[in-house]
């Protein structure tokens, strides 16, 4: 190769390494401003409160239940169970904010600058699961002066609620970018939230995954939210308490295994359906959908 044609290559080499940083950066700082708005906003501060307060009114009436005679109480058990289940909704939060983006137009305006839908989902990456954590925190701290019988005290508590919590997040939020971008409109994203709830009565979260039937045990096992409750458990809960699990066990390797697969599959699927859609993106689709929703109120 002459040796122009050699720099020009590396010049164009580094000019898409130098975008790619730039998209990064500008992505990073969009995603901390509007973490940093949702809790400065009146309506998005209220949203990040009511659901964990709502979580502890539910613990306080179930911390002095048992579950069968002299077992385990339900509150113990469902405190990091509703931990696991709240990470796994992050994934509805994605679709929710990716589809709203994309009626009002916010897709098509990063399609149109360079990197600009790489800088796009970094930033949502940023805001939603710094939004998440922050809401796991709220809930988290009054649960631990609530309820009894956590084992908080050991540092490898946090490393497996750490290792969990990036895992099932790894696992989930591309899901809900997945999900964001197969709806077109607010009203048809809705219905996401169906079989996530029905996922959620299944998975062991409020009451312990062994008292269902077996097929149902079978179904809440292939998704993530039963698995990042497990996590949870084996985290803050004491050995004793995995009697009431499947198998009388925390079963680490299988919940590294199954999260691990959906991280892997999730983030391979994400970046192909955004991209197809971004492609998909123009003047006159948002256009059209606004005259329908137009309709629609009308």
């Amino acid at each position: 190769m002459p040796k122009g044609a050699t720099t020009r290559a590396k010049k164009s080499t580094a000019g898409a390494k130098g975008a790619t940083g730039a998209a990064l950066r500008a992505g990073w700082a969009r995603g901390v401003i509007e973490l940093r708005q949702s809790f400065t906003n009146g309506p998005e501060l209220v949203s990040h409160l009511l659901w964990p307060v709502l979580m502890l009114i539910a613990l306080f009436f179930l911390r002095d239940r048992e579950f069968g005679a002299g077992g385990p109480l339900l509150g113990t058990l469902a405190l990091p169970s509703i931990l696991g289940m709240n990470a796994a909704m992050g994934m509805v939060g994605m679709s929710q904010i990716l589809t709203a983006d994309r009626e009002d137009g916010t897709l098509l305006r990063a399609k149109a600058t360079p990197n600009g839908m790489l800088g796009y989902l970094v930033g949502k990456v940023v805001s939603v699961g710094g939004g998440l954590l922050a809401d796991l925190a709220i809930l988290l701290v009054p649960g631990l002066f609530l309820i009894d019988g956590l084992t908080t005290g050991s540092p490898g508590t946090w490393l497996t609620l750490s290792w969990v919590l990036v895992l099932g997040m790894a696992a989930t939020l591309p899901v809900g970018a997945v999900l964001g971008s197969v709806f077109t409109s607010a009203r048809g994203q809705g219905l996401v939230q169906l079989p996530v709830l029905a996922l959620i009565a299944i998975s062991g979260i409020f009451y312990p995954i062994t008292s269902m039937p077996g097929w149902l045990q079978g179904i809440a096992q292939c998704s993530p939210i039963y698995w990042l409750g497990l996590g949870m458990r084996s985290a803050l809960l004491p050995d004793s308490a995995a009697a009431v699990e499947i198998g009388a066990s925390w079963r680490v390797p299988e919940t590294v295994a199954v999260l691990g697969a959906w991280a892997v599959l999730a983030l391979a699927v994400a970046p192909f359906v955004l991209r197809r859609m971004a492609r998909r993106e123009s003047g006159s689709d948002l256009g059209a959908r606004r005259e329908r929703a137009l309709q629609r109120v009308g």
